[in-house]
């Protein structure tokens, strides 16, 4: 299997974006995050979706839940709201899926043990993970996302998708022990 129907694989939500050209600049931004960061797509379930605490969940799993949680925010949204709150739910997606990708280079595994990278002690996840979507193509709103996902963000203005994402995410950390 080649690495961008692995990527699929691992990401069925990709599919649920129905703009096929953002679906692509979704799964080529993982790609190149891969390669930049010298991993597989197979990693993505051995790597801990974070290093701030020990958790038995992985990235794969932890990328998916939020990207689910915000999937139905945003059905939830829809059904009750009628249409009074709109969101871009192809962007929400997007960024979503996205909102973790600078980790690839944040990360690095030394003698079988996960840690901060080189690179990712002077850059955090928010800011790499912008230059790997900006690099694919991916438009300023899902951009957005990204940047404003973690505590960089609080000091700006988040568009509603990225504050969605921004309490998916911590619904995905607090909670766990550690």
């Amino acid at each position: 299997m080649e690495v961008r129907e692995e990527i699929r694989s691992i990401f069925p939500e990709i599919e649920l974006i129905e703009d096929l050209e953002l679906q692509e600049k979704v799964v080529s931004t993982w790609e190149d995050g891969l390669a930049r960061g010298g991993w597989t797509p197979q990693d993505l379930n051995r790597i801990p979706f974070t290093l701030l605490k020990p958790v038995a969940i992985n990235f794969a799993q932890h990328v998916r839940s939020v990207t689910q949680i915000c999937l139905a925010v945003a059905e939830t949204f829809d059904e009750i709201y009628s249409g009074a709150l709109t969101l871009n739910r192809d962007v929400l997606l997007a960024g979503a899926l996205l909102h973790d990708v600078g980790k690839l280079l944040e990360v690095a595994e030394v003698k079988g043990k996960f840690q901060k990278s080189e690179d990712g002690k002077l850059v955090r996840h928010p800011f790499s993970g912008v230059a790997l979507a900006d690099a694919n193509g991916l438009p300023a709103s899902v951009q957005h996302i990204i940047a404003a996902h973690s505590k960089e963000g609080d000091h700006g203005k988040r568009t509603a998708e990225a504050i969605i994402l921004h309490y998916a995410d911590f619904m995905n950390f607090d909670p766990l022990e550690g």
